[in-house]
């Protein structure tokens, strides 16, 4: 009874337009009010919880502060000249590259929408007017701007180790080789295309151009390295490694790029000013602008724009753990756990189930709700078939990477809506055919684990573990 009111009331408030998060928290308090034996007091005191207990959930506000300076700063049109040069001389090699610049944008900023639109606003445009046509150009960053929750640091892997009390650094490890592989294959397949239907290549600039282009997104990419470096190393924890990100993050783009912020018109180095005076001269410069830059107006509204999204993912994420917690007080999930093990299905089967109910889920709620939701229930039926923690984690991001891209609510869709002002169908269309991609790496992800689990456990031999 309780099962059947909760589910029904959930998928009411759903179909009436309500949105996800407050539909997950008002269906589990009515729930708790009319139809279970559980106290109201549980309510207050797991939202309490989800906040104070799961230590791992803050490194989200970081990530998303370091991800809003680096898509309003220059890093992702320096990351994107940087990509260009190394593989922009190749058949299809413009959109290689952008494939190349979504990779390394995406291990700077763990959002798949921030991704998109930091590196869509730029390439999407240029691929048009380099000869491309633009559904071919819409479809290529809308699929490789999921890489932006596969390829660590992941928001959705932070949200899955909340979930499950897995180690998040273990799912950094297990996410970056699936990661490369995915852009590798997406990058064949614009070759291939490029190959057919003769798309234009750019001019080899050289490799002094390289080296200087790569000079001049170091500042990006070194947050790869700290970032990565620190958590791999166990020198931090991915929340200790997310706090860092944010401050580095704020320190290039306001006093290094001097993309915003106080500094934004004033020059490196004058006309024949000598090196020594200009180092001084900037030293000085950025100790004057370093209290000016924390009212400045354009790091304000990077700093609220932040602070919007991390409420929303926060706000959805805690009435999804309320949403949890009714399912786990009335045993739902381990009811669930023994009816299907009592079907006796071998794992790889099992595995199918889960891969239908996510790309099912994906269609119509935001990753890190069907995250909280649906991985309580799948979980324990994991463990006790001897699948592996993390590699169903992989599992899991994978097919919320499908779910980015598949309508009704599909974020990457509207994003890449938004950047071509198409309509949501024209997007879907062009989006279509690379998602094959997807599903074909969802299957080699599913069956061959060591994709995932290679890294973690190569480190940890490492270690010494």
């Amino acid at each position: 009874m309780t099962t059947a009111a909760l589910f029904t009331l959930l998928f009411l408030f759903i179909a009436t337009g309500m949105p996800i998060a407050i539909a997950l928290g008002l269906s589990s308090i009515t729930t708790i009010l009319f139809f279970s034996n559980d106290s109201l007091a549980s309510i207050a005191l797991k939202l309490f919880e989800s906040v104070s207990e799961h230590y791992t959930l803050l490194a989200i506000p970081f990530f998303i502060l370091s991800s809003q300076f680096l898509s309003t700063g220059g890093v992702a049109k320096r990351l994107i000249n940087f990509a260009l040069d190394c593989i922009g001389h190749v058949k299809g090699g413009l959109a290689m590259a952008s494939v190349l610049a979504c990779m390394l944008f995406a291990a700077v900023s763990g959002s798949s929408p921030a991704t998109v639109a930091a590196i869509g606003s730029i390439v999407i445009g240029g691929m048009v007017r380099s000869g491309y046509p633009e559904s071919f150009a819409a479809g290529v960053i809308c699929n490789a701007g999921t890489l932006g929750i596969l390829i660590p640091p992941s928001i959705v892997m932070l949200v899955y180790a909340a979930a499950t009390q897995e180690s998040a650094a273990r799912l950094f490890m297990a996410g970056f080789i699936p990661g490369l592989c995915l852009g590798l294959l997406l990058m064949i397949a614009i070759y291939i295309v490029a190959r057919i239907k003769n798309y234009p290549a750019l001019a080899w600039p050289g490799f002094r151009q390289v080296f200087r282009s790569g000079f001049t997104a170091m500042g990006g990419l070194m947050l790869v390295v700290i970032v990565l470096g620190s958590i791999y190393g166990g020198i931090c924890s991915p929340t200790e490694a997310a706090a860092i990100s944010a401050v580095y993050a704020y320190w290039i783009a306001v006093f290094v790029y001097r993309d915003m912020g106080p500094l934004k018109e004033v020059p490196l180095r004058k006309v024949d000013e000598p090196l020594s005076s200009a180092l001084i001269r900037g030293l000085w410069q950025t100790a004057v602008a370093i209290p000016r830059s924390w009212v400045h107006p354009e790091v304000r509204h990077v700093i609220l724009d932040a602070a919007k999204v991390s409420i929303m993912l926060l706000f959805i994420i805690g009435n999804a753990m309320l949403f949890a917690h009714v399912l786990t007080t009335e045993r739902i999930p381990h009811l669930i756990a023994e009816t299907i093990v009592g079907w006796g299905l071998p794992a790889w089967g099992f595995l199918i189930v889960v891969n239908i109910l996510l790309l099912v889920a994906g269609n119509f709620m935001e990753p890190s709700a069907i995250t909280m939701i649906m991985i309580p229930i799948l979980f324990p039926i994991a463990v006790k078939l001897g699948i592996d923690p993390i590699h169903l984690g992989v599992i899991c991001v994978v097919n919320m990477e499908i779910g980015l891209i598949t309508p009704p609510v599909g974020l990457n869709l509207f994003v890449t809506a938004g950047i071509t002002k198409r309509d949501l169908t024209w997007v879907v269309r062009a989006a279509l055919p690379w998602l094959m991609i997807l599903l074909f790496f969802l299957i080699l992800i599913t069956y061959i684990p060591q994709i995932s689990l290679w890294l973690p456990e190569y480190i940890d031999k490492l270690k010494g573990y």
